[in-house]
């Protein structure tokens, strides 16, 4: 289990941990036990000693999550572990990135927000200007990798299993796979999630979060720590705020109140409203 977000635990095949798989294969289970130090003890249930309700820090600390066995203290210094594994990994993506002159975005979302479809529409725009990777991130399926894979851009699928993100790890791989010539645009579509892809760093240049004005006005306030990393957040599906009670001045506030230099567009995947503007975000920071 990853002692930051929770993510883990058994398969389908009722072994521990998540399957990872890139683009099919194996990768790794998403127990992170080679990057935090867990032993089995473990798995040592507390309900076997009187239950947890007999250890007052038992789920209450940092991690806020229920892992049998382990006091909160124990937890904390776990993901504290998996964070600076983590983080060695994304210095390396990042080295590889800048030795290869390859301009990284992070774009993270809740499910349905209208990523995808963002993204299809910026390569179709912009794939005559730049050479376009994806590394695309789901728990299963590589329904959003073959919707990329159709602009006739190379994408890697990314399946996380039970796990609710990427790792900088999991994007290592995936670049063994994709072929990016120097200069490239590489989007990492994250798994979606407004909550635990915040805390790991890929090696990307910029957080992108995808906002939908069908999620509400106070997501980024409900979700701070998301709306606190990133430098860019795209309001998306604004052909639809005709049909709804949105309240877009409001949104832009709390995403302010939470990351005062939060850049905003309001954009339409669907009609291209405002996607010069992402595009012209785009150019003048890789320049």
């Amino acid at each position: 289990m990853c002692a930051t977000c929770g993510c883990g635990g058994k398969d389908a095949a009722g072994a521990g941990g998540s399957m990872t798989r890139i683009d099919g294969r194996e990768l790794h289970r998403h127990d992170h036990d080679h990057l935090s130090g867990a032993d089995d003890h473990h798995h040592d249930h507390p309900h076997d000693r009187g239950g947890h309700h007999d250890t007052p820090e038992y789920g209450n600390g940092l991690a806020g999550i229920h892992v049998p066995g382990l006091s909160q203290q124990r937890i904390i210094q776990i993901e504290r572990n998996i964070l600076a594994k983590n983080d060695e990994c994304a210095a390396a993506n990042r080295a590889r990135f800048a030795a290869a002159n390859v301009f990284a975005i992070n774009l993270m979302s809740s499910p349905g927000s209208g990523k995808t479809s963002l993204l299809v529409r910026t390569i179709a725009d912009l794939c005559h200007h730049y050479s376009i990777g994806v590394v695309e991130g789901d728990q299963q399926t590589s329904n959003d990798a073959e919707r990329i894979r159709a602009t006739g851009v190379p994408a890697i699928q990314v399946n996380a299993g039970k796990g609710c993100h990427l790792d900088a790890h999991m994007v290592g791989h995936a670049l063994d796979e994709l072929p990016l010539a120097s200069g490239s645009l590489l989007f990492i579509e994250n798994v979606g999630n407004l909550v635990c892809p915040a805390a790991f760093d890929l090696g990307e240049a910029f957080k992108v979060v995808v906002f939908s004005v069908t999620e509400g006005e106070d997501k980024p306030i409900k979700y701070p720590d998301m709306f606190a990393v990133a430098d860019l957040m795209l309001i998306n599906k604004s052909d639809l705020i005709p049909h709804l009670e949105f309240d877009l001045a409001r949104t832009i506030e709390y995403a302010r109140q939470v990351n005062p230099d939060i850049e905003v567009f309001v954009v339409s995947a669907r009609s291209g409203e405002g996607m010069p503007n992402f595009y012209a975000w785009i150019a003048k920071h890789r320049a």
